[in-house]
């Protein structure tokens, strides 16, 4: 990777730190799912595998894929490695994607009351998987082409 202006890296590492404290309390509530116990969202619904099945299967997805190939691609960031661009860049479409499906269900089925705390659970990995998107289609010559 060619080098970054200041602008460019710092908007990188803040990019990794909240890819990295999101994952951390997205895996811990999906271990608490994963291990049985009913976790409530903010919009008012509950994740409790015991009522809605597939909630076992997305929790198990989440910690065994998910949450590893985060922190495998924000470690290879941090050693120049292309590899982690690539993996971050996968990560962020999932944002993207499910974060887009669980808001607008949200929405429609739940009629949250709009908090700082539904804003942080539902959309905002909308908003990081596209920010991290962005920054890499305006970066990607330095970071793929060195």
């Amino acid at each position: 990777m060619q080098e970054l202006d200041l602008l460019s890296e710092m908007t990188l590492y803040v990019l990794l730190f909240l890819f990295g404290a999101i994952t951390l309390l997205l895996l811990w509530f999906q271990i608490n799912v994963y291990k049985g116990k009913a976790m409530d969202n903010p919009d008012g619904s509950v994740d409790d595998w015991h009522e809605q099945k597939i909630l076992y299967g997305m929790s198990f997805a989440d910690i065994v894929i998910i949450f590893p190939a985060t922190f495998i691609g924000i470690a290879l960031i941090l050693i120049d490695s292309h590899w982690g661009f690539y993996i971050l860049g996968m990560i962020s479409f999932w944002h993207v994607w499910a974060n887009t499906a669980f808001t607008i269900s949200s929405l429609r089925f739940e009629e949250p009351e709009i908090t700082f705390t539904w804003i942080l659970v539902y959309p905002f990995g909308i908003l990081l998987g596209l920010f991290y998107l962005i920054w890499l289609f305006i970066h990607f010559d330095r970071v793929f082409f060195p």
